[in-house]
């Protein structure tokens, strides 16, 4: 290669490198998204039928796939995915209804075919005479009895019996509540109006609600067309229905463990070989000195000041309905007492509003740090900036109060079948009703058009356009652009198949694309605070990027094992998901690194405070993402764990310990900045720090996961669906270690209580606007190459 006059061999090769690198993520990210498309055509393709209509033996008609889709949007309608699960996928104060029905229905069909042949019923037999209606019940339920030609399916005798006891049972609770946190006649409506949406037809709600949950038992103890396994690989456990562990998720379990070895070997090889960590910029004794009372100040950058203290108040709301979900599963029906807190706030509303406001508080926080440094990229304060961070501002609270009340309504069912638009959609994590989420996505493009204006400067400067700033607005782009998969689930939509784009949102949206943007903006803020330099920086992205989006996009198929998905998943899903703890514990040497840039910084270093969250961020990402992410993801712990304790150990860890500490950490770092300097206090962001991270511990390690343990345990032994009954949590032990939360719930919301006070008095000490709209700015121009 011939070599221009002033360029060094070692700058070719660096741009050889990274030119690679970029060529390796556009190949792994069509690679993973070929993959995972094609698995969505296998879970169209593959799906379990709902048949036009189920009939008997003598061709009289049980139910219709009218009844089936009605009760799966009396399901969503009234917010029951936010308080019981259907195929494992939910919230855990209630019952897995799929495990609930699927021994219901087994145990119909026990007794009927004993009264059949013994004249008594099933619990009445000799142990031999059990034997033989439990394995010739089997027999009868795991036979595939759907006609494709017909669109029909045939139960037998036994079956409609087992059918009828589902629907008795849930007529009971649907009437007189489940005695555990179910309100009573929280069904009101017995028969819908004329004119409504073909997906709710004009039956009895609770007996559509009671065939939906019946479906459910019947594909997951039914046989797939040609297999030995059912169309939810066996999922819920319950031997009676011959429900248990596929060869499948005991060999996967083994091999992605055997491939996370190798490939933790190989990637720490090709890691340090080539250098691909962010290089310090400084030398030592020579660390660069920051003066905040010299920094910029744009209109748009102080307006941000509002949205900090308005994503720390509805983040101390979110953590206070936390606290009364830990209380409801002590004292189910009322809140010391105070039965009314229940009427207002029963379990699956209050679920809704604390996984929203999460959302809500964690992306606000992320958009105001967007509009922060965009005029640090771009070099200036585009015109009007200010009154369109103003109207975004105001578009987010609309956003927030009015989605709130319209799931209150909705789930409360005054909204009719207007639910779905104005309520609560009924998916868990994606409670908006629709009109709610337009909303949302105009939110985030108008964001994305105020972060454009902001660094269009930059872009245009920057030759490389796969460099620092254009890396930046790629993941900015992909923010609302992953939000939209959203508007691909419709009330109609098959369960499985809305589980696949659910899942869309909640892991690529949530995990995936926050936290590439979280990885670029990291490695932004410490180019523009001149800690490293921007070469290593670009490199170590991509290949963070690589590893992230490599693992993370396929190993979103860890949510597809047992919801009625294609076996292939459980192979996708768990040798993917073993790999994303790799991407995850290099962080954690990036965060050592930046410990060591504080620890030099010494005390005059002003972002102490944004590097405490940051370390946070990695020590959880590892903790919470990696190490109990890996643990419940393994498909023969997934088999019994599904829907347990251990799944939310893992959710408080990584969606507060990950992106809410990440959120801390953008808060801190901007306030910093718009903040008079003799008017902060690293000693609040310390302690705020400190309670926040030891309050998270607590929940997740002293009580979260030994319940999870003992849940698990209890599976084992006595099927999932006991795992999963209010007998359970009434256990002395798992009472204690639930009611023992309260002393690290109590210890997170000091630290919650504390960011807010410090957050909203941040308010009445800003600096003075310094620059004007249109002004040039005199910052680090990141769209120079350094030499």
């Amino acid at each position: 290669m011939e070599i221009q006059h002033g360029t060094s061999k070692k700058t070719v090769v660096k741009k050889n490198t990274n030119s690679l690198l970029k060529s390796v993520l556009i190949i792994t990210l069509l690679l993973s998204f070929t993959v995972l498309l094609t698995g969505g055509y296998w879970i169209f393709k593959d799906m379990a039928p709902r048949p036009l209509e189920v009939t008997s033996e003598k061709g009289e008609i049980i139910l219709t796939k009218e009844s089936i889709m009605g009760g799966q949007a009396v399901f969503q309608k009234y917010g029951l995915m936010d308080y019981g699960t259907v195929l494992g996928h939910g919230s855990y104060m209630g019952p897995d209804y799929t495990a609930e029905a699927l021994k219901i229905y087994s145990d119909g069909m026990q007794d009927f075919r004993a009264q059949e042949k013994y004249g008594e019923d099933f619990e009445g037999l000799a142990e031999d005479e059990q034997t033989i209606i439990r394995d010739t019940v089997m027999k009868e339920m795991r036979e595939n009895r759907y006609v494709p030609d017909k669109d029909k399916l045939v139960l037998t005798d036994a079956q409609i019996y087992g059918h009828e006891k589902v629907r008795e049972f849930y007529h009971t609770i649907f009437t007189e509540g489940d005695q555990w946190g179910l309100k009573p006649g929280l069904i009101q409506e017995k028969h819908m109006p004329d004119g409504e949406r073909a997906w709710v037809s004009k039956g009895d709600q609770i007996e559509q609600i009671a065939d939906f949950f019946f479906w459910t038992a019947w594909l997951s103890s039914t046989e797939r067309p040609d297999d030995e396994i059912t169309y939810t690989n066996n999922w819920p456990y319950y031997e009676d229905a011959g429900n248990t562990m596929s060869f499948s998720a005991i060999w996967w379990s083994g091999a992605s463990v055997t491939i996370l070895i190798l490939f933790v070997g190989l990637i720490l090889f090709v890691f340090y070989r080539y250098h691909l960590g962010m290089q310090e910029a400084y030398t030592a004794g020579n660390f660069p000195k920051i003066d905040l009372r010299k920094l910029p100040l744009t209109s748009s950058q102080l307006k941000t000041g509002k949205y900090f203290a308005v994503v720390s108040v509805l983040f101390f709301v979110q953590a206070m309905f936390g606290a009364l979900l830990a209380h409801y599963y002590i004292e189910p029906d009322s809140f010391f007492g105070m039965k009314w807190v229940h009427d207002i706030l029963p379990f699956n509303i209050t679920k809704g509003f604390h996984l929203q406001l999460a959302i809500f508080w964690i992306a606000t926080a992320w958009l105001g740090m967007g509009i922060f440094i965009a005029p640090l990229v771009g070099g200036h304060e585009p015109k009007r900036q200010g009154l369109l961070v103003d109207i975004l501002f105001w578009a987010l609270v609309v956003l927030v109060a009015g989605s709130m009340i319209g799931q209150w309504l909705g789930a409360n069912g005054y909204l009719g079948n207007n639910w779905f638009l104005l309520g609560h959609q009924g998916w868990e994590y994606l409670e908006l009703g629709r009109i709610w989420q337009f909303i949302l996505a105009t939110g985030m493009l108008i964001w994305l058009f105020i972060v454009f204006r902001g660094i269009k400067g930059g872009l245009k400067r920057e030759s490389d356009k796969g460099g620092l700033i254009h890396l930046l607005f790629y993941s900015a782009i992909a923010v609302p652009a992953f939000y939209f998969f959203a508007f691909m689930i419709n009330p109609g939509t098959h369960y499985t198949f809305a589980d696949y784009w659910r899942w869309w949102i909640i892991h690529l949206w949530v995990e995936g694309i926050f936290e590439v943007f979280a990885v670029v903006v990291i490695g932004f803020l410490m180019v523009q605070m001149k800690l490293v330099t921007k070469k290593s920086t670009i490199k170590a992205l991509y290949f963070q990027l690589i590893l992230l989006m490599g693992a993370g996009v396929i190993g979103i198929g860890h949510h597809y094992y047992y919801n009625g998905s294609s076996e292939a998943w459980i192979a996708l899903g768990s040798v993917f998901s073993a790999l994303e703890v790799i991407p995850l514990t290099l962080l954690i040497l990036e965060a050592y690194e930046q410990y060591k840039m504080m620890r030099d910084g010494g005390v005059d270093f002003p972002y102490k405070g944004t590097f405490w969250f940051l370390i946070s961020v990695a020590i959880w990402n590892l903790v919470g993402a990696g190490v109990l992410g890996f643990l419940i993801n393994l498909p023969a712990v997934s088999f019994l764990e599904h829907g347990q304790f251990l799944t939310p150990a893992h959710g408080h860890a990584a969606m507060m310990g990950v992106y809410g500490m990440f959120a801390g950490a953008v808060l801190i770092y901007s306030l910093r900045n718009i903040v008079k300097p003799e008017k902060w206090s690293d000693k609040w962001v310390k302690f705020i720090v400190i309670m926040l991270n030891v309050g998270l511990a607590g929940m997740v390690f002293l009580s979260l996961l030994p319940v999870g343990y003992l849940q698990l345990k209890e599976a084992y032994f006595n099927g999932y669906a006991a795992s999963r009954s209010a007998q359970f949590l009434q256990q002395e032990t798992v009472e204690m270690l639930l009611t023992l939360r309260a002393i690290p719930d109590s210890i997170f919301l000091i630290g919650v209580a504390a960011l807010a006070i410090f957050s909203v008095k941040a308010l009445f000490n800003l600096r003075k606007v310094t620059h004007k709209e249109g002004e040039q700015l005199p910052v680090k121009d990141l769209a120079v190459d350094e030499e």
